[in-house]
């Protein structure tokens, strides 16, 4: 996924199928000059991460 998309998802109202390393998850802020987006999954939402962009699916 690119940075750009990663944040139109982050800001969209519909929820979008993203996964990483095969586990669903919410994309809560993309930083677009690190290329990263915190993250987490939709069972634990207190378990934050910061991964690249380009480690994220679409579904």
């Amino acid at each position: 996924m690119n940075v750009v998309r990663a944040e139109e998802i982050a800001f969209s109202q519909n929820m979008v199928n993203v996964t990483y390393n095969g586990e669903k998850l919410y994309i809560e802020h993309v930083d677009k000059q690190k290329g990263l987006a915190t993250i987490h999954s939709l069972d634990e939402p207190n378990n934050k991460q910061s991964v690249s962009v380009t480690s994220l699916s679409e579904q």
